[in-house]
């Protein structure tokens, strides 16, 4: 017998195993109660507007519109909504973004069950949840020098192969700007060659490479 009505639990997830993983997860509790799946950021913003439950599971990176928008829409609906953000996903700025958007815990897919269990009733107490690992990571995000647009634009093109000429081209400014923003990534991210600089940023969740 549990003490309260089950939570009811939406999660979003594009990939089948995990949702799958996750609702039987779900099922052999009697405290949750699974009320929906969503495969898209767009979808579980819809489902959540529909069904109203009590916490969400959210991928971070879906196609379309992606988990740290449908948390700004969601969020924007419903100040008060319940989302703990459950990924692969581990770089210093999608654990930023994530939270910044309004989740209320940050988990890996790997956490164990039990951990994901204690964290969806911790959130319903009303706390944030962080595991120390990601805890540390979010200060090292929040310590850094952060990356003016112009800088995050230069980095996309670099990360790409480009030379400063093309770039020069692509975001319609001086080669010698596009050296200066150059020169200012890798200090920021304390690289000592582009190529590293762009493997900084990919680790970092800074940059998305498909």
């Amino acid at each position: 017998m549990t003490e309260h009505a089950p939570y009811r639990i939406l999660i979003a997830d594009d990939h089948p195993i995990v949702r799958m993983g996750l609702a039987s997860m779900v099922a052999a509790r009697a405290e949750l109660e699974l009320v929906g799946q969503a495969e898209s950021g767009e979808a579980a913003v819809q489902q959540y507007l529909q069904l109203q439950p009590d916490v969400v599971l959210m991928d971070l990176r879906m196609p379309g519109v992606d988990g740290v928008a449908a948390i700004k829409a969601i969020r924007a609906r419903d100040p008060a909504a319940r989302i703990i953000i459950l990924t692969t996903f581990d770089g210093e700025e999608d654990i930023y973004r994530g939270l910044r958007a309004g989740a209320k815990a940050y988990l890996l897919k790997d956490a164990p069950h039990d951990q994901i269990i204690d964290c969806i009733q911790a959130v319903m107490r009303g706390q944030h949840v962080l595991p120390a690992p990601v805890a540390l990571k979010l200060a090292g995000r929040l310590e850094g020098e952060e990356l003016s647009r112009r800088e995050l634009e230069v980095l996309r093109q670099m990360a790409t192969g480009k030379s400063n000429k093309e770039i020069a081209r692509i975001t319609n400014i001086t080669e010698g700007t596009v050296k200066f923003h150059v020169t200012a990534v890798m200090a920021k991210l304390g690289a000592k060659s582009r190529t590293e600089a762009v493997a900084v940023a990919i680790r970092r969740g800074l940059i998305i490479v498909e």
